[in-house]
């Protein structure tokens, strides 16, 4: 059951004043199983006997179980977790796009959502008649539309493009209208999916300061990410689900080192479970360094990531890339195959292929760092976040030597001159 807030509460559900969002006991449960099968007539005359066939008894698989959190006006909060952990299931509940299977999630106000790229646009309609149909969708009137109309397309900065059918522009150009859209309904809770990882990098720090203005007016975002460090910088709590369930509820820092720190690698080796990209397998990422001890790498010891992979069909141009974070989350590093070209993304030629990288020694200061890696899917990326950790030693740190607190302290040259 979901609500709004006029709606009568109900017995033994309690809610402050302040509340946002109040979730109690929530669980959305779905059979997996087979499938109905169609057949045609003759096929079912040529094997009559197929019609008595037992069918095997379907699944059933909890997206979310047991959930309970209450949500205040103005609170920004992110929501972690590895993928199938429930992270969308919950806010196309919040959303009211699907229906909860138990408990109760209500929610207190007008809401914006922003979860999966197209929603709510038509294919065939042109990004300005797109702005018209989505805002309407979202509860605006046709005059606070135009009122606003400018704004969302400055925001949007789709320049000539407005007049051309939607069906025609990048997943990122749809994202940039929608959340422009969404972002200027004046919505009193904004919920925001990981379709933000498919734009540039200007337009994902132009929508996070968008959803940080948006919470220092009182309003109130949920925000679900794989960037640790959009959640520690923006949120300042987080809601950690896996298999469905809250593991944690508490400052975004903390639960964000904690997730980090959860079902990594010991071995320094990761191999993906799932074989969900048609196009593109992971065979394993390793990290080496020839003076390791265990995962505890020397500072002035350089290391190397290498990515061991295989393209199984023809897929757009795009890259390999990776990003080192400190324990609360923070991006210290992050480097793609496409570095030393002047393109974004290169082409991906069919079959296995084998790419390394080298971080150079004395780079990076002692401490606690996790690995996260992107997947080419589609045109896009797919997120792995935190496969693999290690620690940088105290051993032949400069930073150790000298008490520097910068995340990044090379060795850097300097020259000498003598004066006159």
């Amino acid at each position: 059951m979901y609500d709004v807030a006029s709606a009568t509460e109900a017995p033994g559900f309690t809610r402050t004043m302040t509340a946002a969002i109040t979730i109690h006991d929530l669980g959305k449960r779905y059979a997996i199983g087979t499938a109905w099968e169609q057949r045609q007539l003759r096929e079912i005359l040529a094997e009559p006997g197929r019609l008595f066939r037992r069918r095997a008894a379907p699944s059933e698989l909890w997206a979310l179980r047991d959930l309970t959190a209450d949500i205040p006006r103005g609170a920004v909060v992110g929501v972690v977790g590895r993928n199938g952990a429930g992270k969308s299931t919950l806010l196309k509940i919040l959303s009211r796009i699907t229906e909860p299977t138990v408990g109760e999630a209500r929610v207190y106000g007008r809401i914006a959502s922003l979860l999966e790229v197209g929603t709510g646009f038509h294919p065939e309609l042109t990004g300005r008649e797109n702005v018209f149909l989505n805002g309407s969708i979202l509860g605006m009137s046709r005059a606070d539309i135009r009122r606003k109309f400018d704004e969302i397309v400055a925001f949007a900065d789709i320049g000539r493009l407005l007049d051309t059918p939607v069906k025609r522009y990048s997943s990122g150009m749809f994202v940039r209208l929608a959340f422009a859209v969404a972002a200027h309904v004046d919505p009193e809770i904004l919920l925001v999916d990981e379709v933000l990882a498919v734009g540039d990098a200007a337009f994902q720090k132009k929508c996070l300061g968008k959803m940080e203005a948006i919470g220092h007016e009182g309003r109130t975002v949920v925000v679900v990410s794989h960037n640790m460090s959009v959640v520690t910088a923006l949120c300042e709590r987080a809601l950690w689900l896996d298999a469905g369930k809250l593991v944690r509820d508490g400052a975004a820092s903390s639960t964000v080192a904690a997730y980090l720190s959860s079902g990594v690698s010991s071995e320094l080796v990761w191999r993906p479970p799932d074989e969900r990209n048609p196009a593109f397998r992971y065979h394993e990422v390793r990290l080496t360094c020839a003076r390791a001890e265990g995962d505890a790498f020397p500072a002035d010891a350089a290391f190397e990531i290498a990515f061991d992979f295989t393209v199984h069909a023809a897929m757009p141009p795009n890259r390999l890339a990776f990003a080192l974070l400190a324990e609360d989350g923070e991006v210290v590093l992050a480097s793609a195959s496409t570095d030393a070209t002047p393109t974004l993304n290169h082409a991906m030629p069919l079959g296995r292929r084998r790419l390394r990288c080298e971080i150079p020694g004395s780079l990076l200061r002692p401490g606690r760092y996790f690995v996260t890696v992107s997947e080419p899917f589609a045109d896009a990326q797919r997120l792995h976040e935190g496969v693999l950790n290690f620690t940088i030693t105290e051993q032949n740190s400069i930073a150790a030597r000298d008490g520097r607190t910068a995340r990044v302290v090379p060795v850097l040259p300097w020259t000498a001159e003598e004066g006159e």
